[in-house]
């Protein structure tokens, strides 16, 4: 099995500061997604919401500036590590992650092991 991890890119302005009903479906989404990770005979091995892009602070070289690189629509909110048999597995269980204000993006995980 390998390891494939789902990035979860979205509008952040969506999420910037939600009705506690939206927080909570979106929350139950993601609960449920878990249970399909299973479902789909894929293992999940870890996951994390991220903080707004406005928290994060970049370094390029030497530079270290607050805030992101980049000004995008989309912004990393979050990912998944899952293991999966092979990418089309992993396609399918990411076809599945609630991504409502943008979508998901499948990379592999390099096996760096030398096995």
């Amino acid at each position: 099995m390998a390891q494939y991890l789902i990035l979860i890119y979205e509008n952040e302005s969506s999420y910037a500061e939600p009705a506690p009903e939206v927080w909570e479906q979106a929350m139950q989404a993601h609960g449920r997604f878990a249970e399909q990770i299973v479902e789909q005979g894929a293992k999940m091995l870890g996951g994390n919401a991220l903080q707004p892009t406005t928290t994060a602070t970049s370094i390029r070289g030497d530079v270290v500036t607050d805030g992101p690189f980049a000004e995008t629509k989309e912004a990393l909110g979050g990912y998944y590590l899952i293991e999966a048999a092979d990418l089309d597995q992993a396609l399918a269980v990411a076809r599945l992650c609630p991504a409502p204000y943008g979508g998901v993006e499948v990379r592999p995980v390099l096996d760096t092991s030398g096995g």
